[in-house]
């Protein structure tokens, strides 16, 4: 198990960007890799997410780790949960910062404790202003929000009602000199509030990747999908037809193509192994790109 370390504000590991802020922690808690010039960014959202919000945090998050970004979140469930699986899925470097302590019985939420696993195995690290053995008070999290946008070039929010954590991350952004993205959706949402209201309010509009990597004057990525991915079945078919527009559940799949329930658990399993669709967690697929 990875040893948890203490670096002091004084300390030559400490992060450079996060000294600039106003109210730093003085001494950090660290868990894994964690490197003190790494170019971070943020992306935050709902803990009751969408299937559009986890298929975009899923792919975004993933993408700008494949820019050489290091993505932080904050592994509470939702968007965050997802923006941590999308980077291991591109096996980059992610940072969870957290409410609690890094040891393994304060963690929470407690079904993210494999996902903690899982960055850690990956190269990425955990970081809490918090000592071992302190438990998730509410008062924490709002606090350590300042820590993950402090970290980060820029704070990227998907899905966020008013009064949401990830709009608290994005006021500490703002508050320190830090670029502020949205993603928007349906207008009849109330998880669409947030950055719709972030967004009239003067923080970019973001539809993919590059339009993060622009803004920060990193390269772009080659994002054009691959050519259209044809099934070599019937039942292929009708699943790539209806994963077109967007990700589903594996039983809205069952519904809208009227197969089985072992028809489609089939289909996905081997059309996964041959790289046509993904399974973004809970069951969720998409097309690959």
């Amino acid at each position: 198990m990875e040893k948890i370390r203490k670096i002091s504000f004084d300390g030559k590991e400490y992060p450079k960007l996060l000294k600039k802020i106003k109210d730093p922690p003085k001494i950090l808690y660290i868990r894994g890799k964690f490197l003190s010039d790494d170019s971070c960014f943020a992306v935050v959202g709902t803990r009751r997410a969408s299937v559009y919000g986890k298929q975009t945090a899923f792919e975004i998050a993933g993408d700008l780790s494949e820019s050489g970004l290091t993505v932080v979140s904050g592994m509470a469930k939702g968007i965050d949960t997802f923006s941590h699986k999308g980077v291991l899925e591109s096996n980059g470097r992610t940072i969870a910062v957290l409410g609690t302590g890094l040891d393994e019985k304060s963690i929470y939420p407690r079904e993210n404790l494999a996902l903690s696993r899982e960055i850690l195995k990956k190269g990425g690290a955990l970081v809490s202003e918090y000592p071992p053995g302190t438990p998730g008070f509410r008062q924490n999290f709002p606090q350590r929000n300042r820590i993950i946008s402090g970290l980060s070039l820029g704070v990227l929010v998907i899905e966020a009602k008013f009064g949401s954590g990830a709009l608290i991350t994005a006021k500490w952004a703002r508050e320190q000199k830090r670029k502020v993205f949205a993603v928007p959706s349906s207008i009849f949402s109330l998880n669409s509030k947030g950055p719709h209201y972030l967004i009239k309010t003067g923080a970019e509009l973001v539809e993919s990747a590059n339009d993060i990597l622009k803004k920060i004057n990193l390269s772009c990525l080659n994002l054009k999908f691959k050519q259209e991915i044809k099934g070599e079945t019937k039942e292929e078919s009708l699943v790539l037809e209806t994963l077109k527009k967007e990700a589903l559940h594996i039983d809205k799949i069952i519904e809208k193509t009227n197969l089985t329930s072992a028809e489609i658990s089939a289909n996905l399993a081997i059309m996964e192994i041959k790289g046509k669709v993904k399974n973004l967690g809970g069951n969720i697929y998409a097309l690959q790109r």
